[in-house]
C-alpha cells in the first residue's frame, strides 16, 4: 500500500531513485514507527511522514519522523554518533563536546540543556560555555574572541531576557532518537550543514524539555565566555547565571530552528 512518505531531492540522491520509489509504494517502508524526534508512535499508512537519513563516514541509516516534527533531509553525523544512535535509544549523558569550524578548534565546549522563561512562556535553551578562553583561529594574543566570534556568524548580544531572539537562520539543532545530538552550522559554499558542537554520546533531554522543543520547533542557544555561568545543578540558578551574564554584557542569543527546519 502507498505510504504518506516525504522523500526529499536529497535523499533521493543518496539512497537511488529505485529505492526512493519502492518506499513511495509501501514495499521497503514501515507502517507504524517511532519519530525519531519526539520519539512518539506515527503510521506512513495514514499521516505525511518524513524519511531522514542520517549518514556517517561508512554508515547510512534511514530514519523516519511524523513531517511536523522534521522535514525530509541528508543529516551528516560521526560513525561513531551514527553507531550510537542504532545500538541504543537510552546512550550516557554527556555534558561536554568538542567545537568544530571556525568558533574554536580546539576548545572544548560544556553544553546544559533547560527550560527558560521568556515573555510567559517555557522556552527550551541550550547554554554554551567554554571551559577556557577561546581566542581568534590564527591568532597569537592572549584575550578570548568567543562572543566575538558568534556575533559574526549572527548571534545577538544580550544585555536582558525580556524577549525571544531572533531566528539565526542556516543554524540549527540535532534533536534525534529523542535525543540531543549536535548543533549544526551552515556548511562551506552552501552544502550540507556541518557539526558545530556535537555530543561525544547522545544527549539525554527531559520530556518536558522535548516536548517544548516539538511544540515551539526550535531551541534558545545562549553562549557566555568561560567563567560566566558555571555547571548550575538548577534551572532556577541556570536563569539566575543567566541574568547575570546579560547584565555584565557577557552573552549572545539566538533562536535555533530543529534540524533542518
Amino acid at each position: 500500500m502507498p505510504r504518506m512518505l516525504d522523500v526529499s531531492d536529497a535523499v533521493r540522491a543518496e539512497i537511488g531513485d529505485e529505492e526512493a520509489d519502492r518506499l513511495l509504494a509501501g514495499e521497503n517502508a514501515p507502517g507504524s514507527y517511532d519519530c525519531t524526534s519526539c520519539r512518539t508512535p506515527g503510521d506512513s499508512e495514514q499521516e505525511r511522514t518524513s524519511t531522514v537519513l542520517f549518514v556517517g563516514e561508512e554508515t547510512a541509516v534511514l530514519a523516519f519522523a511524523h513531517a511536523g516534527c522534521l522535514p525530509s533531509q541528508v543529516v551528516q553525523v560521526t560513525e561513531e554518533q551514527l553507531q550510537g544512535a542504532v545500538r541504543s535509544i537510552g546512550g550516557d549523558a554527556a555534558g561536554a563536546g568538542g567545537a568544530r569550524g571556525a568558533a574554536a578548534e580546539q576548545a572544548v565546549l560544556g553544553v546544559t540543556s533547560g527550560l527558560v522563561l521568556v515573555e510567559g512562556e517555557l522556552h527550551p535553551a541550550l547554554v554554551v560555555e567554554p571551559t577556557a578562553p577561546i581566542v581568534r583561529p590564527g591568532s597569537t594574543g592572549a584575550g578570548d574572541d568567543f562572543l566575538p566570534l558568534l556575533i559574526e556568524q549572527g548571534f545577538m548580544p544580550v544585555t536582558e531576557l525580556v524577549s525571544v531572539p531572533s531566528v539565526l537562520h542556516g543554524w540549527s539543532v540535532l534533536l534525534a532518537v529523542g535525543q540531543l545530538h549536535a548543533v549544526l552550522q551552515p556548511g562551506t559554499d552552501g552544502g550540507q550543514p556541518v557539526a558545530w558542537w556535537q555530543a561525544h554520546q547522545p544527549l539525554q533531554v527531559t520530556d518536558s524539555w522535548r516536548a517544548a522543543a516539538n511544540k515551539h520547533q526550535q531551541v534558545l542557544m545562549f553562549a557566555a565566555p568561560v567563567g560566566s555561568i558555571g555547571r548550575q545543578p538548577r534551572e532556577d540558578l541556570l536563569r539566575e547565571a543567566l541574568d547575570k551574564a546579560a547584565a555584565n554584557g557577557k552573552l549572545v542569543a539566538a533562536a535555533l530552528p530543529l534540524a533542518g527546519t
